[in-house]
Formats: structure tokens, sequence, C-alpha cells
């Protein structure tokens, strides 16, 4: 795996790795090196040489670095020199840069592919509003090809995820990168009322991905159209495991469910840090389980996959004991 050294000028470089896994999950192989006030250059190779050191695989390092020209920069430019056909160093880091990197660690295996694969991350993620403030489009760009919307055949889905939260960081980056969606479907008939929530889904949908927000009872009809979606990979999101139940009792085909977050609201008990659950929520799982769902649970990609048998007995056995007591 490609290693990588994030170099800043201050702690700019742990608030972003802590943002990065907050959003993407935990990384190895990437260390955060901070060029302090009361620092110098050579204070920054050291941790630069120590961090390389401490790499699976020393061949392949990418540097992520803030500033063209400044002393993280140059530093990491002359270690560089000696290993220019295998290490890369990309400046003007972003988040949007840093999620993308990790990503593409996934499916490339050198620094050199991942430095020139994240550079439109970057570059796409800086935005604007008002909108009318972002520069006109080139030409090229504007007459881009026709989409495959309208082929005949059936969505692809490639995530279905019960999240309170519904389209967040972690959706937009980490889960969006790794299963490429074209569309991100909320299906909720609360937030298809909301005009408000459905504008800042829209407004939420990371570059490429076109997001919409549907009645459970839309969901159904357009899962049973075999005309109009072919070609068309959706990401489905609930906001609870009540509305996912209806859209497959409806005959959205639904094999696997990521069960990512559920808030806690008074009457729930939380067997974990991130799910809590009611009674209805607990009957609600047990009857898409039987009608053959299985469970992934997982906040990002990266997590271990968590015991949905396990999390719900637990759960069931403290709502016994609060109706008890």
């Amino acid at each position: 795996m490609v290693g990588i050294i994030i170099a800043t000028h201050g702690e700019f470089a742990n608030g972003i790795l802590q943002s990065g896994s907050m959003i993407f999950g935990e990384q190895e192989n990437v260390k955060a090196v901070t060029l302090m006030p009361s620092e110098g250059p050579d204070d920054v190779k050291t941790k630069m040489k120590e961090a390389i050191a401490s790499f699976d695989n020393q061949d392949e390092v990418l540097f992520l670095v803030d500033l063209w020209g400044g002393t993280p920069f140059n530093q990491a430019n002359s270690l560089f020199e000696e290993h220019k056909d295998k290490w890369a160093i990309v400046a003007g880091l972003n988040l949007p840069m840093l999620i993308e990197a990790f990503a593409s660690r996934f499916s490339m295996n050198t620094a050199h592919e991942i430095a020139a694969h994240i550079l439109g991350a970057g570059k796409e993620g800086v935005k604007v509003r008002p909108e009318s403030l972002e520069p006109a489009a080139p030409a090229a760009k504007a007459a881009a090809g026709p989409s495959n919307v309208g082929a005949p055949g059936k969505f692809e889905y490639v995530l279905a995820r019960i999240d309170s939260r519904l389209l967040h960081g972690q959706v937009a980056t980490a889960w969006t990168k790794t299963t490429r969606p074209t569309r991100i479907i909320v299906v909720s008939d609360a937030v298809a009322k909301d005009d408000l929530r459905k504008k800042l889904i829209q407004q939420a949908a990371p570059p490429g991905v076109k997001a919409h927000v549907v009645p459970v009872a839309k969901m159904i009809e357009l899962a049973k159209d075999d005309q109009h979606f072919g070609g068309q990979r959706a990401l489905l999101l609930f906001e609870n495991p009540q509305d996912a139940l209806r859209a497959v009792e409806g005959g959205v085909p639904l094999k696997t469910i990521n069960v990512g977050s559920m808030a806690h609201s008074p009457g729930k008990v939380q067997p974990n840090k991130v799910l809590a659950f009611s009674q209805d929520d607990i009957d609600t799982f047990n009857k898409l389980k039987q009608l053959g769902v299985n469970f992934d649970v997982r906040k990002v990609p990266s997590d271990s996959k968590g015991d949905m048998d396990e999390i719900i007995r637990r759960a069931q056995e403290e709502l016994n004991k609060q109706n008890k007591s």
C-alpha cells in the first residue's frame, strides 16, 4: 500500500488527518508531519524520515503538502529527488483530495497513479455559493456527452444504507468513492415533504453524482421501471429501518442493507456507539431478516463489520430491563 505523508505549517496536518479519519475511517501507513513555529527545516525532514521508516512499503510514498514552495514542500522535495521514479508530491492539500487519496489506495498501487488521480478531486472540491460566482464552464466541458438516463433496464443498487443523518460526509465521500453511484436517492416520505431538507440534500451531492429525494411509494414505482434506468447505479439512503422495510415489501430488490447510524431518542437503547433501537426498530429488523435481507453494520467502508444479531440481542436485553424498571 502506498504510504502517505501529510506535511503542513502548524497543526493543519493533524487536523485534516483527524477529519479524514472521521469520514473515511482510520488509515494505516499515513503520518502527519507538522512544522511548528519553534522548528526549522531540519526538524521537518527528520520527522519525514521517521514517518517513511514506519511505512510497510517505503518504495511508494506520496507527500500531500499545504503550500508549493513552503518549508514542508521544500523538505519533501529534497527527499523526493532520490526517489522521483516512485515517489510523488502534491501541493494545495484539501479534504476532498485527502479522502480521494485514501480511496485510491484500494485500487492503485503507485504514488504516481494516485497523485495524478487526486488532482481532479482537489479542484472539484473548491466551490462557491452563490453559484453565480463560479466561472463559466469551458466550452468543451459544457458540451459533455449525453447521459445514459433513458436506456432500457433497471437500477443497479450499489448500496442501500440506513442512516439517520442521510447524506453527510461519510456517505458523500467514503461510500460514494467505494461504490461509485451515478445517483444518490434519499427514500423518505418525511424528507420528500420538506423542501428545505430536499434542497440541502441536493446541494450536498458529490461532484458527478445526482441526488434525489423520493417518497417510499415512488421508489417502489421506480424500482419496477425497466425502461429508463439501464446503466444507472443507485445508492439508496433510508432515515430509518421502517422505510427500508416498506421499500423491500413493495418490491425494491435489496439483498443487503448497510446499517450506519441510528440516532438516539427518548425510549431507545444504545447497544453501541452509533446505533440506538426502539422495540419497533428491533421488530422491523427481524422482519427484514425474515425477508432474506442481510445486514452490513459499518459506518465507513474501512470499518470491520459488526454482528447485527448480537447487536439486536443486546438491544433487546436492554429494552427488557428498561421496561421492567
